[in-house]
């Protein structure tokens, strides 16, 4: 399902169907009607597809379908995309992240802003590709965003995080079957960390972080795709500050970076993914 022009390069010999419609709840309805298949992936959609996961379930229990949602289940992909569930879940996993907070009002950005400590870098909650993100380094410079950028309110909240200056930004693309974990590949921004990766160019192996410290982004990437039970396939973004390791964000899907990584490396981790959707174990 891919309402792009280039949708109809795809290769027939491994495509049963193609449909030319976009990523939204009724036009996937209508399709899980026409289709009724086994099962339908959201991991590979983008955040698009995943921000459909409670509907498309919704959908298929009242109307008492078959199919099943393949993969990580769709509480658990919430739990990841929920900043208040993330964060608890990762503080009880004794997994650091940068001081955050969540706000649904422009005067909670500016208090949550000054408990937390300047530079903060704050956006929208659930944008894609970065939109409205800015640092933002005193309250001058907040107030403007506030006004011209977005307004909070308890139906679009604003997070706020503590911005690492100076960080090494690094991402990470990891399959899992929930409890084994491969790690597809770690990347280091060549940007500063705080500009969005999907403008930021990246080179693996990191080039920046010792041994030692590479190792540790593996455990701890491996502690969080479990303690979020991923099934299939995953995104990490972490920040390497002063020899500290922090989880930014977590996404229960795959990331555009994956195809460059499979590519690169000759592992074919999209099929991998799949096969762990489907209930196959990666040691196997």
């Amino acid at each position: 399902v891919n309402n792009n022009p280039e949708t109809v390069s795809t290769d027939f010999d491994a495509s049963d169907r193609l449909y030319f419609e976009p990523l939204d709840a009724e036009s996937i309805f209508e399709i899980l009607d026409v289709e009724k298949p086994y099962g339908i992936i959201l991991q590979l959609g983008g955040q698009t597809a995943v921000n459909l996961a409670s509907k498309v379930e919704a959908y298929i229990k009242k109307e008492k379908l078959k199919t099943r949602i393949l993969g990580t289940r769709v509480r658990d992909m919430d739990a990841a995309e929920d900043r208040g569930k993330c964060g608890e879940l990762m503080r009880k996993a004794g997994i650091k992240m940068p001081k955050w907070a969540v706000a649904k009002s422009s005067d909670e950005v500016i208090t949550r802003a000054e408990e937390i400590g300047f530079p903060v870098l704050v956006r929208p909650s659930f944008v894609l590709g970065g939109r409205g993100m800015e640092i933002v380094h005193n309250n001058r410079q907040l107030k403007k965003y506030l006004r011209l950028e977005t307004h909070a309110t308890p139906e679009r909240p604003v997070l706020v995080d503590k911005f690492l200056e100076g960080a090494i930004e690094l991402d990470v693309d990891l399959i899992s079957d929930g409890k084994n974990v491969v790690i597809g590949a770690i990347m280091e921004q060549i940007e500063m960390a705080g500009v969005h990766s999907g403008d930021s160019a990246c080179v693996m192996p990191p080039q920046s972080i010792s041994k030692k410290l590479e190792d540790e982004v593996i455990k701890i990437s491996k502690k969080v795709a479990k303690k979020m039970r991923i099934i299939g396939a995953a995104n990490l973004q972490l920040a390497i500050k002063d020899s500290n390791v922090f989880l930014l964000e977590a996404n229960p899907r795959a990331s555009r970076t994956l195809p460059f990584v499979s590519k690169s490396t000759g592992y074919p981790l999209a099929r991998l993914a799949v096969r762990a959707m489907l209930g196959q174990k990666l040691n196997q």
